[in-house]
């Protein structure tokens, strides 16, 4: 371990709803939920005002709204959110070239491998530059944690939450990790968690206290081994700043079984698109396909096929995923399909059709196409959809966001970033002068402050020391 809390760990507080918040003034210190919104739709994040009501992520959206019926429910515009990832991004990669992010909004950063930091008071001044710098750019807070390892440094944002910095300074870390539960400890989950309360272990101290043999005894070797260590504040892991990408996929839980035979394959079909616009766009193939079903009895099953070389072809993928959906029952229906291509390469396989074929001998006329049943459609035309918490711009009106929409209408509330709350008005959902339209900005005209940061590293930090001279 160092010995100086030079690893640092940013968290964006509520990071989904936070950004919500900030685009819509007139939820501003409300409960803002956002998630799926379907019946079987789940909690991506809530914000701090719903959390108080019981409300946490990855809660059946179902429960979230018995416990605050009256808070925003929102659809997630993730295209926005990856936006303003990619701004605190930047801000980090200023900082140093050792960045590893874990998410959209959550990384860790290695100080000292920049010469940001090499003692606590100069770590101090970059993790408070930091949140200041992100408040400018985006007008958002996020919580830093510094120390001398990663775990403690994730550790330390945690108690930071909300709005908060929390620094672990060298030769406190095992007095600091004593009283916490045990469920403080990376890896510590329900399941082990509840396994070391039937043994009477509710705190890191009481972890140490057992000793490395009880642990392995309780837990098996490896996870006995790695939770002695972390116990005892042990962590040597560097912060990396590439993260392989293992594989690609999507998928989607439906409102209401799917039964139909013809639909599923159509779904998958969809879905094996979507799969591939993302590999596509990290600039990747792969070799395996993957498809997940999950039937109406909660049974998941996944089958895969491996190619004979990487490929990014959608056409590849679909027939691969079709094959897949055939050695699977969906007779009593189906409730969520995913579609995902692992085994990633940086190059893709010239000969495609020969791959989509399964090495079966069956080819493809050159320049031609392999047939796809088309999706049928639809002899009226569909109700245009507004989901809600999405931006919309009106003819007369200007720009707002979607409140909600049913029953052939759609209540939009007219107000910007920068605006005081909107007033609120519905339309038809086929209303002409009512279209959809791209997030603002969340900050007018924020400031470049890359190049000031990369000039200037830490304000106000003393220098290095130097060794004395002899």
């Amino acid at each position: 371990m160092r010995s100086a809390p030079t690893i640092l760990h940013l968290d964006m507080d509520a990071f989904y709803a936070s950004v919500e918040q900030a685009s819509k003034p007139s939820l501003r210190g409300k409960a803002v939920i956002v998630g799926g919104l379907g019946p079987r739709g789940v909690v991506a994040t809530a914000s701090y005002e719903a959390r108080v009501l019981g409300v946490h992520s990855a809660m059946p959206m179902s429960q979230a709204r018995r416990l605050a019926p009256n808070a925003a429910y929102l659809v997630p515009r993730f295209a926005l959110y990856r936006s303003i990832s990619d701004q605190v991004m930047a801000l980090l990669r200023a900082l140093s070239p050792l960045v590893e992010p874990l998410s959209l909004d959550e990384a860790f950063v290695d100080l000292e491998a920049g010469g940001t930091a090499w003692d606590e008071r100069s770590a101090r001044l970059s993790g408070t530059k930091l949140r200041a710098d992100i408040r400018a750019v985006t007008g958002l807070t996020g919580s830093v944690g510094l120390a001398a390892s990663k775990m403690l440094a994730k550790i330390a944002s945690e108690e930071a939450k909300p709005d908060g910095l929390v620094v672990i300074e060298p030769g406190t870390e095992r007095a600091m990790l004593e009283p916490m539960p045990v469920r403080t400890l990376p890896g510590v989950g329900p399941a082990t968690g509840d396994h070391l309360r039937r043994a009477g272990i509710h705190t890191v101290g009481e972890i140490a206290e057992a000793g490395e043999d009880e642990l392995v005894r309780l837990l098996g070797k490896a996870h006995g081994h790695a939770l002695y260590a972390m116990a005892l504040a042990r962590d040597d892991r560097p912060v990396v700043a590439e993260r392989e990408t293992k594989s690609v996929s999507v998928e989607d839980t439906y409102d209401v079984d799917i039964h139909d035979r013809v639909r599923v394959g159509l779904e998958v079909q969809r879905l094996a698109d979507r799969c591939v616009r993302r590999l596509r766009g990290a600039g990747l193939s792969g070799r395996t396909i993957v498809l997940k079903v999950r039937r109406y009895d909660f049974s998941t099953l996944t089958r895969s096929e491996t190619l004979r070389g990487p490929t990014d072809d959608p056409a590849v993928v679909r027939e691969a995923a079709a094959r897949l959906l055939d050695s699977v029952d969906t007779t009593g229906g189906v409730r969520l399909l995913g579609v995902g291509v692992s085994g990633l390469a940086d190059y893709t396989q010239e000969d495609l059709f020969a791959q989509a074929a399964g090495g079966a001998g069956e080819e493809t006329p050159e320049g031609e196409e392999p047939e796809t049943a088309p999706e049928p459609r639809p002899e009226t035309p569909a109700e245009r959809r507004w989901p809600a918490g999405h931006d919309v711009r009106h003819a007369e009106h200007g720009h707002g966001w979607v409140q909600g929409s049913g029953l052939g209408r759609v209540t939009v509330r007219f107000e910007t970033p920068g605006s005081a709350p909107g007033r609120v008005k519905t339309f038809r959902v086929d209303d002409p002068a009512l279209e959809p339209a791209d997030p603002l900005p969340l900050v007018d005209d924020p400031p470049d402050l890359l190049e000031a940061t990369r000039a200037r590293g830490t304000p106000d930090a003393p220098s290095p020391p130097r060794p004395l001279e002899a």
